[in-house]
């Protein structure tokens, strides 16, 4: 609910724009479904309808335009991307739920919501369909002149009102200036994309061929698993040990990196408003602070309540220099885990290709098939969302252990108190080490006098089997009521962990935060499981690269059909047929491997008793 509230805040302010943002998306509806009617007239249709449908007047035209291919799109990753990164101050706006384009009842606001981002999605359509389509002169010139509109009335609008009451100079600029750096790519890319297909339609360069289902860096793998695998000559860095290798035959789709892309945005875009709002919080501060203080003025300091007020303004002054200094780490940490995503997937997405599934689950093995597109069609958002929520609540975990150092450390030695400050440290860490201890001594009594001597000299420890009896059960007997209370500790910390480690992996998708067992109630990871194996059917370079074989084997038979005469009449070598070919080729792979004459099918003519005799010749 921040974007609204800052929004609200800079209407109320002196400077009214001519530039009404939620209006100008209504209204841009409008070339958008232009130009997808122009795409879509160009498309051509692939099947074509009976004559009894009515779709029959449309001749061919009018097809489906795809804006991008989720599954499988390598090429122009960062173009995509970039048209991603455009949408964030819409999407920040509906992350916010302050985008209403209708006035519905509350229970319907699921409805209004997906109103919106429909919306929204269509009046960024063009971006993608333009940078995807295959009339790439038309594309590029109505793709170019939507963009310009865009980059025009975003520029107007921070230029009408560049500063806000929040940040002061520049703010309006600070929230807009990521998408006006899309905008200003897409219009260059846009702009080479027109140069380019004007170069092709005049004659002065070659078309570029049909695009093949095998990608380049798809083949380089297939290529890799081949060959035989070599002793590493050269030491990797510890860069490349500790946290990533490139690796010349894989590429991230282009929806990993328009996730990126736009989470990166929308993350500074939250930051911003993060900020704003912190702004305001203080300024109310502030003023409370100066009532308190007229207060303790007005009774000399000599009130009932002085202590108390003079603890609050402590209080509210710690809380402040702590929320802004856990903004740098806790921003820091959600740009690692974005990082860090794009290493997950290459490395879950690997051992998928490998057939290992041992990383995962055993209820993710063998997911739904409708769980899994719907799971692709949910990441790119949710990644998005997890990486928002986990930033403000990383942020409140860090402000607290903030606090507690603040309070425990640092305020004691500002009142003179750091002698009691460090014996009271030294206390509890004296008893932690007291307990640690003992739960390190009863293992070494363990390993000591109650397990039987090594079996072997090679064995690293002793085998599971008890010795001394009477004195373990003893031993057992008067440890068990001092355990009892141990566990209560062991129990607090256990909730502590879980607490510190859940809010501080809450933004990490790809690991689950669930227990063993209840990883199917994580649906940010069941949405990651299923992207995955999605794109692991889709995209598995040996699948890939045997459809691509099927695929030129086809388009050499038509050819060679359409070829059939030309080459009867041109020939003049000795003929071989088809299937004297394939019975050459069966007599060889049967002599390399006569075992396959086993599981051959018998003919008709043949007995059991002449395969006896075969299998018993083959035995000797």
């Amino acid at each position: 609910y921040f974007w609204p509230f800052c929004r609200t805040r800079q209407l109320n302010g002196t400077c009214t724009s001519s530039v009404n943002m939620e209006l100008f998306l209504h209204y841009s509806l409008i070339p958008s479904l232009f130009i997808i009617l122009i795409l879509s007239f160009l498309q051509r249709r692939e099947h074509r309808k009976q004559r009894d449908d009515t779709s029959y007047l449309l001749g061919n035209h009018f097809g489906i335009i795809m804006p991008l291919d989720f599954v499988g799109t390598f090429s122009n990753r960062w173009s995509y991307g970039i048209a991603f990164g455009a949408t964030a101050n819409k999407v920040m706006f509906l992350f916010s739920e302050g985008y209403q384009p209708l006035q519905i009842p509350q229970w319907a606001q699921a409805f209004e919501l997906l109103i919106g981002g429909i919306e929204v999605g269509l009046s960024h359509f063009p971006f993608f369909a333009c940078l995807s389509s295959e009339f790439q002169l038309v594309s590029s010139i109505l793709g170019f002149c939507y963009s310009l509109i865009w980059f025009a009335v975003t520029v107007l609008q921070v230029s009408q009102c560049p500063h806000g009451q929040f940040v002061g100079k520049y703010e309006t600029l600070m929230f807009y200036w990521p998408s006006l750096l899309c905008l200003a790519f897409l219009l260059g890319r846009f702009l080479h994309m027109f140069v380019k297909a004007l170069r092709v339609h005049l004659g002065r360069e070659f078309q570029v061929e049909e695009k093949s289902v095998l990608e380049t860096h798809q083949a380089e793998h297939v290529k890799q698993l081949l060959r035989t695998p070599r002793p590493q000559e050269k030491k990797k860095s510890w860069f490349q040990t500790r946290i990533y290798e490139w690796d010349p035959c894989f590429q991230f789709p282009s929806r990993m990196i328009g996730t990126i892309v736009l989470a990166f945005i929308c993350l500074y875009l939250f930051i911003v408003i993060e900020f704003c709002v912190f702004v305001y919080v203080r300024d109310e501060l502030d003023v409370f602070e100066n009532k308190l203080e007229s207060y303790i003025t007005f009774t000399n300091h000599s009130g009932v309540l002085t202590p108390v007020i003079l603890q609050v303004k402590e209080l509210i002054s710690v809380t402040k220099g702590v929320w802004v200094a856990t903004i740098l780490p806790a921003s820091l940490t959600c740009v690692s885990y974005l990082f860090h995503i794009l290493v997950c997937y290459r490395k879950h997405i690997k051992r998928l290709w490998a057939g290992d599934k041992h990383f995962l689950p055993l209820k993710f093995h063998n997911p739904a098939s409708s769980a899994s597109v719907v799971a692709i069609a949910r990441y790119s958002g949710w990644q998005i969302a997890y990486i928002l929520w986990g930033y403000l609540i990383i942020h409140v975990v860090q402000s607290l252990c903030g606090m507690a150092i603040m309070y425990g450390l640092v305020l004691p030695i500002v009142h003179n108190q750091g002698l009691e400050m460090l014996q009271g440290l030294g206390i509890g860490i004296l008893t932690i080490s007291i307990v640690v201890g003992l739960m390190i001594l009863q293992m070494w009594i363990a390993a000591s006098f109650f397990l039987q001597p090594k079996l072997g000299t090679a064995d690293k420890q002793k085998p599971l089997a008890l010795n001394n009896r009477k004195v373990f059960h003893n031993f057992n007997y008067f440890l068990f009521f001092y355990n009892v209370l141990l566990g209560l500790g062991a129990c607090l910390s256990r909730l502590l962990i879980s607490c510190l480690l859940g809010t501080w992996l809450i933004a990490r998708i790809d690991r689950t935060i669930m227990q063993n067992g209840y990883e199917g109630a994580d649906m940010g990871f069941s949405a990651w499981i299923g992207m995955l194996y999605v794109d692991h059917y889709h995209t598995n370079p040996v699948l890939v690269s045997f459809c691509h074989i099927l695929i030129a084997n086809h388009k050499e038979k038509k050819l060679q059909q359409t070829t059939k005469y030309w080459c009867l009449n041109q020939s003049a070598g000795p003929r071989v047929s088809a299937r004297s070919r394939t019975r050459w080729f069966l007599l060889q792979t049967l002599i390399n491997n006569p075992r396959l004459i086993i599981h051959r099918k018998l003919k008709s003519g043949h007995s059991s008793q002449e395969s006896q005799i075969l299998m018993a010749c083959l035995e000797s």
